[in-house]
């Protein structure tokens, strides 16, 4: 499922030789041309917050960032994502970042598999989290405080 917004978004596209010959990745790496020795924080995410986050770190000029998308959760792509960091050397920092709370998306799932996984990459890695605070409700409902907690959990997700 995605969200209605992603259906014009001027990133959200596949070439037709994508369609025609390409295939599911269970992990998406890095678009843009970065260079794997300047990058030292690796930002997790899955879903439209990407396109936020790729947005922002362009916006900054930002060459020490690297966003990689995980595109599914179970079972697990731990060696798909072990391949698509392994360049990453000389990270000291690994956020998961998601739109929702804390205690819904992925991360509630899914943080044992990263943190494994980035353990596994370099041993004093610590996953951290960018994201909403745990709440019962999936939105705030108020779209200014919406606009607050999405400018929070993307800087973030670039500073924690």
């Amino acid at each position: 499922m995605t969200p209605k917004s992603l259906l014009r978004h001027k990133l959200a596209v596949s070439t037709l030789e994508d369609l025609a010959e390409g295939s599911f990745q269970t992990v998406i790496p890095e678009i843009d041309t970065l260079d794997p020795a300047k990058v030292t924080r690796l930002v997790l995410c899955s879903g439209k917050v990407y396109y936020d986050l790729l947005e922002k770190r362009r916006a900054e000029g930002r060459e020490d960032i690297a966003i990689v998308r995980l595109e599914q959760l179970y079972p697990f792509p731990e060696d798909d994502l072990m391949e698509t960091i392994a360049p990453y050397t000389n990270l000291q920092h690994v956020v998961w970042c998601q739109e929702e709370p804390m205690n819904q998306g992925a991360w509630y799932s899914s943080q044992h598999h990263l943190r494994r996984s980035m353990g596994n990459h370099k041993r004093e890695l610590v996953l951290e989290y960018a994201g909403r605070d745990a709440s019962a409700a999936p939105a705030c409902g108020y779209a200014s405080m919406h606009a607050e907690q999405q400018e929070k959990l993307l800087q973030d997700a670039f500073t924690v």
